[in-house]
């Protein structure tokens, strides 16, 4: 009955809560607990905010005993002792380390917001309107950020058409075997492609939204050198990707690659928190004072719970090497179910604690499973044009015995919903038995 009052007042746009139709009460770790009790594992961590976990410990610590001596709640572009702490850890414990030399901006606190802020700098600097941008690519639902969206049922809801950008194949969408840097090489450098050169390219190593679609290293590095040869501005948006889901802090650091811009949100805050950065190069900071500014850019008790969060986990590697354990793990048992059940039609694909597996011969058969792995108490989502891709996210602080029971609930999953017997599997690292 509690759930009418969502269906009477709430917007028909709401989307997760048909997916997940409960109502949760309690979260702890990577456990979400719902008003009759019951526990699910979260393989979602609000879609890649809750690297660190639902209430983690530490964090929580720092942000009452901050509330509790009245910091500064809202302060806009001000100056206060909580935004000074996090810059100077941000530079001292992710920037210096890596080499890494960039100005950092403050943006209203969404994702959107930093991906809107990065456009509109990369045109300022070379004066130009035009951005390279990706098949599958999701970068926000504002109205610059979706002109570099690739999803349709996103862009038609606008209601206009969403302009400014070009989009061409990201790596793999024409096939393993064609570099498709090669193409976007091929039409800068011919006068008659009809694309104008554009101010920036802007990609996702890893393309979440749009189906967990994996860009390697070397595609990767290749387009750098493409921007660097043409003056175009490389953007990472590593929103999603970002603040250790692969197993770094950055997503592009085993590719060698220096981005340009950097947009960060999601996971930064640690906590769940709003909060969004830009990441610029320090000749790249052409900004006059007041040319960009937004209400919440000033999220002080964000400030304080990501600062925690990077003093918690990145001090040193082992948190680094925890998450790429994890992954492994993941990794090997989604591998597991693909060959196991050849019925499904599966590929398994992804990086670090981001993987995914495909169900492309079947469009309906993903959220089939993500909604039978539900009713079983794991939460899971779809991903992809199609919601073909069921994509694991769960927390990195997950503990590897609730991790192994979250995989083998979805493996059970696909099991009942392909009507078939489930085949043995004795890879998990705590040795519990199936």
């Amino acid at each position: 009955m509690i759930m009418e009052i969502f269906e009477k007042l709430e917007s028909e746009v709401r989307g997760y809560i048909r997916s997940f139709p409960t109502v949760f009460t309690e979260a702890k770790g990577a456990l979400l607990t719902n008003e009759e009790g019951n526990q699910y594992i979260d393989f979602f961590a609000g879609a890649g905010t809750l690297n660190y976990g639902h209430n983690n410990p530490v964090l929580k610590q720092h942000l009452i005993e901050y509330m509790e001596n009245d910091g500064v709640t809202h302060g806009l572009d001000m100056a206060t002792e909580a935004k000074e702490q996090f810059l100077r850890t941000f530079e001292e414990k992710i920037l210096r380390p890596r080499n890494m030399r960039y100005k950092i901006q403050f943006t209203g606190p969404t994702g959107t917001n930093a991906v809107e802020a990065a456009l509109k700098l990369a045109r300022q600097v070379k004066k130009r309107e035009n951005v390279i941008t990706f098949t599958h690519g999701f970068h926000g639902l504002s109205m610059g950020s979706l002109a570099a969206t690739g999803n349709r049922k996103f862009r038609q809801a606008a209601g206009i058409a969403a302009s400014g950008t070009t989009f061409l194949p990201y790596d793999g969408y024409m096939g393993e075997d064609i570099d498709t840097t090669e193409y976007l090489e091929k039409i800068l450098t011919d006068p008659g492609s009809g694309v104008d050169m554009p101010a920036a390219v802007i990609v996702e190593t890893i393309q979440g939204e749009g189906g967990v679609n994996v860009a390697s290293f070397e595609w990767l590095r290749s387009l750098e050198d493409v921007c660097r040869k043409h003056g175009i501005l490389l953007i990472v948006d590593d929103i999603q990707t970002g603040c250790g889901r692969t197993g770094t802090y950055f997503s592009f650091e085993k590719a060698g690659i220096s981005p340009d811009i950097i947009t960060l949100s999601k996971s930064l805050s640690g906590y769940g928190l709003p909060m969004a950065i830009v990441l610029m190069k320090p000749e790249l900071d052409v900004w006059k004072p007041g040319a960009h500014t937004g209400t919440f850019r000033g999220n002080n008790l964000a400030f304080v719970t990501a600062k925690a969060a990077i003093d918690e986990f990145w001090s040193d590697d082992r948190f680094s090497k925890e998450v790429e354990t994890k992954a492994k793990l993941i990794r090997d048992w989604l591998e597991h179910i693909a060959e196991s059940y050849p019925e499904g039609g599966f590929a398994v694909r992804g990086r670090g604690m981001m993987q995914a597996i495909a169900t492309e011969e079947d469009h309906a058969l993903a959220n089939k499973i993500t909604k039978q792995a539900f009713n079983s108490g794991v939460i899971i989502e779809t991903s992809g044009a199609h919601d073909e891709v069921i994509k694991l996210l769960p927390p990195l602080v997950i503990e590897e015995e609730l991790l192994e029971k979250g995989l083998q609930i979805l493996e059970e999953s696909v099991v009942q919903v392909l009507g078939l017997k489930p085949a043995p599997y004795s890879k998990m690292t705590t040795g519990a038995k199936k």
